[in-house]
């Protein structure tokens, strides 16, 4: 028996990425004297254009969830996106639970969000009752221990924090020392892949009842937005999604290390997980799934270089851009170091461009909400950055277009990693490449109407003239980078009339694409 609504202590609210029975603030909760609430609302579905994939994913992964939390005992008040009453944001929400239910306090594990942090901040004076904001357990390091790292370094290098993550969490560690007697074992992963016929296939999951009504929902209600609803295939349900890991850890995590930067036409997955997306919004949590490859790995079904690859970007590379996003907002969205002012070319929105690698990325973001982390860095956010684009339209359109893309790990990628947009906070040099790179790790080049061998001339690979040019227009603030000695040495080996005849294409070519 539930008691009655006068009786109620806490109410419990519980974010769309907060699936999971273990949140903290689910932690001592008393299915008689406390209340569930979860909430669709459209202040958070339209902040930005989310690809109608990635609403279907978060929808109905947050009705399935509902049920969990109801077989759990726990009494729950959960708001769908058409219900009649809803009052569209998670405050207004909370102000029409609090007015109905009368709880004595509201608990709610923090935001991965500063926006949504800064709208809780302000619930307490409003709705006259304590607002209690508890930390994500899920994370391995917190705010504080963040915060303490930064302040011992005159710089946040990802590798020294990857290091005291293995450390502190002992994984792929034999005592004091690294598994395999390195730490990184990126040398060994990068080799380009082949087609294979007799790759294993990556598990999909028919849509049941809830999917489908989701899906028609967000085909109703989102008609415009960017991407494909159909087929949706991804695990919904916490089951489905350790399915998922298993079949991941067994069929592709012992090749995945030495084609983790490999791209290949008509094979998008490759060897890579499809996990972030259920790790980010609770359905896994990143120990169990670093368990796994380690377990997998001490069995020798794995090799050290693809369980270590694997493992860093969850305790490296996933837990440091979470840090940097907490340390340094909110100014960090308005980071914009190279001044850089040219809006998203149309085709980001359709992949209707000659250029095929970005066609073929952009194509296949459309398609399944996702592209793995090369495609991202080096293809769109590449091209991004050599095209001068404005980070604050690639951030927003990264956030909108990713399913697994919240603004704590998808905004330090992009301002930070991808456009170098920091100033070198997050990345030692930009991430920036000519087509020559494309050519080595893809088969994207064979197809494209560009000749990736020419260097300048409107039939040369755009990516040739844009790296040139992007060296050459922020040499007063990358040519003292170390990292960067050997191109600026080979741009000040060229003649005038070579430096020049790059220039003049990337221009043409950047007044077209305008």
């Amino acid at each position: 028996m539930y008691p009655p609504l006068t009786q109620i202590r806490n109410l419990i609210l519980l974010l769309g990425d907060q699936l999971s029975l273990p949140m903290s603030s689910l932690s001592g909760a008393d299915p008689e004297r406390d209340v569930v609430m979860m909430c669709e609302v459209m202040e958070e579905a339209t902040y930005v254009s989310h690809h109608r994939m990635k609403l279907a994913f978060v929808f109905s992964a947050m009705r399935h969830f509902a049920e969990e939390v109801k077989l759990a005992g726990f009494r729950l008040r959960y708001t769908r996106l058409e219900d009649e009453e809803n009052a569209g944001s998670f405050s207004g929400e909370v102000a029409l639970a609090v007015e109905a239910l009368k709880p004595e306090r509201l608990i709610v594990t923090e935001p991965g969000e500063w926006r949504v942090l800064s709208a809780m901040r302000s619930w307490s004076d409003r709705f006259g009752i304590p607002v209690e904001v508890r930390p994500d357990w899920r994370f391995l390091c917190s705010h504080r221990d963040f915060r303490a790292w930064a302040a011992k370094r005159q710089g946040l290098l990802m590798e020294h924090f990857y290091r005291d993550m293995r450390r502190r969490t002992g994984y792929l560690m034999d005592g004091p020392e690294p598994a395999g007697g390195r730490w990184n074992f990126d040398a060994a992963n990068r080799k380009p892949a082949k087609p294979d016929l007799l790759r294993p296939r990556h598990l999909q999951f028919e849509p049941d009842a809830v999917t489908a009504e989701v899906i028609a929902m967000v085909e109703r209600r989102f008609p415009d937005n960017i991407g494909r609803v159909r087929p949706f295939f991804y695990a919904v349900r916490r089951e489905d999604a350790l399915k998922a890991l298993a079949h991941f850890v067994k069929e592709f995590l012992p090749r995945f290390g030495e084609t983790q930067d490999a791209m290949l036409s008509g094979d998008p997955f490759l060897n890579h997980s499809l996990l972030s997306m259920y790790i980010n919004i609770g359905l896994l949590d990143p120990r169990e799934v670093c368990e796994a490859a380690e377990t997998a790995f001490r069995a020798g079904r794995v090799p050290v270089n693809a369980a270590e690859g694997f493992i860093r970007q969850i305790i490296g590379w996933r837990e440091y851009m979470r840090g940097v996003y907490w340390l340094k907002m909110p100014d960090y969205a308005e980071s914009n170091h190279f001044g850089n002012t040219r809006p998203l070319p149309g085709f980001f929105w359709t992949g209707e461009t000659d250029m095929n690698c970005l066609s073929t990325v952009i194509g296949e973001t459309l398609d399944h909400a996702y592209a793995h982390h090369i495609q991202r860095l080096m293809i769109t956010g590449n091209f991004a950055l050599l095209a001068g684009i404005d980070p604050a339209d690639v951030h927003r359109w990264y956030l909108e277009v990713y399913a697994d893309a919240y603004e704590w790990v998808e905004m330090p990628n992009v301002i930070g990693m991808s456009q170098f947009a920091d100033g070198g906070v997050v990345a030692t040099k930009p991430y920036a490449a000519s087509g020559n790179y494309i050519n080595r790790m893809s088969d994207y080049c064979s197809g494209c109407r560009y000749s990736v061998t020419k260097k300048t001339g409107p039939d040369s690979c755009p990516f040739n003239s844009l790296y040139w040019d992007f060296l050459d227009r922020n040499r007063e603030k990358l040519r003292a980078n170390h990292r960067l000695a050997q191109p600026y040495a080979t741009w000040g080996r060229m003649s005038e009339e070579q430096r020049q005849t790059y220039r003049e294409t990337a221009a043409n070519f950047l007044a077209r694409l305008t």
